[in-house]
């Protein structure tokens, strides 16, 4: 199967310019000007971008938590993570404590396999429990054999899936010896723990409790002792959904001073204040997801962290539980409010117009944190991530003119509300390609499920072709 796409104007990170792309056997085979050669498929991308694939490398797929599921199976959710632009993804596979990592990878690839996803995709090893010496070699060959080249540990949900600093320095000394980059959720869980307890023993239960009992101080503790213990361990560092200042700012001093520390932020940070807590009729609990919406003055901090490099990713924290029936569990007490927000298919869309649109950065810059910084990082550069010669034809052509209103009554994921309902964008894709393989075509889905498939990711540093490469995010 070959496509020839031309005339489109191609972006990458550090590129802009008008050409054609030729695609063969599901990779980039020829870029140029003016191409004439036979193709199964011609597309005229004349007047439109062709950006590489976005890279989504924070979702929670099928994820049991707070005594229920997120309401998106493999199918839905990268459904809905294809007409946002979004080629790959990567999902966190979570260790049930007392089990085995291999369990987990097991329930995980069951799952995808049994309701197939039609991008590609790939997983993180979530870690709750090291009490079995077991699991350190079992930390050790989820890298070597699985290619799952990520662990995540969880600095919150104290008597969940929570670990203490024994568990949390122990990992990342395995990460300098495996070669994985170890992610965080960076929150102070036992002071959290604390202050849940005292709002709900002063009767306080409504929704504006989820902000004030996990204050920005709380994330801000918590990213200062992951990135110093991460130096210690001479390990690299990822921290996830960062939504405050304090926690930009020992991210940027460590940045500052070469040390290997990224860190991510996501759309609802923002775009959303803790004011959206303090709505009548239990319409908060849409906004309950962890880290809480902040203080209005912390967006401006965080758009200028991404413009400026301190932040290196935007992902989404897909984590989609419905409103009815699941949200609702925790009605009478915000602390039993399932955590997380959808998300999975507009971070394209709000980045292209409130991102390049309005000035805070560049078409190149809105590439590096959307496909090239997330697919370095997450070893799958260059296979993913950028548009080149012998690259996987995860291609989108984006209409920068197309108009769209984001709306539940719309999009592709299960979950029953947008947080974004109503919000006017100009710029979406109009058609992604998989392998080369349409995915996406206008307003219509034009592949089934299956049409994805899992990747083993490259370690920390290295390139998925094989070669040692160095990893400048």
């Amino acid at each position: 199967m070959s496509v020839l796409i031309k005339g489109g104007r191609i972006i990458t990170a550090s590129d802009d310019y008008v050409g054609d792309i030729y695609i063969e056997d599901e990779r980039i085979s020829l870029i140029g000007q003016s191409l004439d050669m036979p193709a199964d498929t011609v597309i005229d991308a004349s007047g439109k971008y062709v950006l590489p694939g976005c890279i989504d490398p924070h979702t929670h797929i099928e994820f049991p938590f707070g005594g229920t599921t997120t309401c998106d199976t493999w199918t839905s959710a990268t459904v809905a993570a294809a007409f946002g632009g979004t080629t790959t993804l990567v999902d966190f596979c979570c260790q049930v404590p007392g089990h085995s990592l291999f369990s987990a990878l097991e329930d995980w690839h069951r799952k995808m396999s049994e309701r197939k996803p039609v991008i590609d995709v790939g997983f993180h090893m979530a870690i709750t429990d090291l009490s079995d010496p077991a699991r350190m070699e079992e930390l050790k060959r989820v890298v070597q054999d699985e290619g799952v080249t990520s662990y995540k540990l969880f600095m919150a949900y104290k008597g969940s899936v929570m670990v203490d600093d024994t568990t949390l320095f122990k990992v990342m000394q395995q990460a300098h010896e495996t070669g994985a980059l170890v992610m965080v959720h960076a929150e102070n869980g036992d002071v959290i723990d604390v202050l849940v307890r005292q709002a709900l023993a002063a009767g306080h239960t409504s929704t504006i409790w989820h902000a004030r009992t996990r204050p920005p101080i709380t994330e801000g503790e918590a990213t200062n002792r992951a990135i110093q213990l991460a130096h210690l361990a001479d390990a690299p560092l990822y921290v996830v959904h960062v939504s405050c200042k304090e926690a930009i700012d020992p991210v940027a001093e460590a940045r500052a001073k070469g040390w290997k520390v990224w860190a991510e932020t996501c759309p609802q940070y923002l775009f959303f204040d803790e004011s959206v807590l303090d709505q009548p009729n239990f319409e908060g609990g849409k906004w309950i997801y962890t880290p809480p919406p902040r203080p209005k003055e912390h967006q401006e901090h965080l758009w200028q962290a991404l413009s400026t490099g301190i932040l290196s990713v935007v992902s989404t924290d897909h984590c989609p539980f419905n409103f009815n029936g699941q949200k609702t569990l925790g009605r009478d007490d915000f602390s039993k409010i399932p955590n997380g927000g959808p998300g999975i298919e507009n971070r394209l869309h709000l980045m292209h117009e409130f991102g390049v649109r309005q000035g805070r950065f560049s078409m190149n810059r809105l590439v590096e944190l959307l496909a090239t910084n997330p697919a370095k990082l997450f070893g799958l550069y260059p296979k993913k991530g950028t548009i080149a010669v012998g690259s996987d034809a995860d291609l989108v052509v984006f209409d920068p003119n197309k108009q769209l209103t984001i709306s539940a009554a719309t999009h592709h994921s299960l979950i029953d509300y947008n947080l974004y309902e109503g919000y006017q964008v100009t710029g979406a894709p109009e058609i992604v390609m998989v392998r080369g393989r349409t995915i996406v075509q206008g307003d219509e889905l034009v592949a089934g499920p299956g049409a994805g498939t899992f990747i083993k990711r490259a370690r920390f540093g290295e390139e998925l072709t094989g070669a040692t490469g160095g990893v400048a995010v």
